[in-house]
């Protein structure tokens, strides 16, 4: 099991840019893709952007494919998101995840381990 902590959310102007943390700690960190995914109250859960076992490969859902960047750092456990050019649509509580593979994937099934969510909020 993967214990994960995000940080780095708060308020921030549209046009604006926020970074994102993901502190993990447990099993083998960099074996495993992680993941970013958010969810708004009373909505499903949303993918956002995905990373492989070892940074090479990245996927992003199409509605934030040029402003947002997601990296890793295996030596320090920790998967960040650089968002830029921030939009009210993407107020959300953003949750970090591991997946239970290697390769890159988009559907909260293939994730087994979730932190518990940092808040993101963009005003207009």
């Amino acid at each position: 099991q993967v214990q994960l902590v995000e940080s780095g959310g708060g308020l921030v102007q549209a046009g604006g840019s926020l970074r994102l943390s993901c502190a993990a700690s447990g099993r083998a960190f960099s074996s495993y893709a992680m993941g970013w995914f958010r969810q708004v109250p009373g909505k499903v859960r949303e993918f956002v952007a995905a990373i492989s076992w070892n940074g090479g490969s990245t996927y992003y859902a199409d509605t934030v494919k040029g402003r947002f960047t997601i990296s890793r750092d295996n030596a320090k456990n920790t998967m960040y998101l650089q968002m830029n050019s921030l939009k009210p649509e993407d107020a959300a509580v953003y949750l970090c995840a591991c997946a239970t593979g290697r390769l890159l994937r988009d559907s909260t099934r293939d994730y087994g381990d979730w932190g518990q969510g940092t808040q993101v909020t963009v005003s207009s």
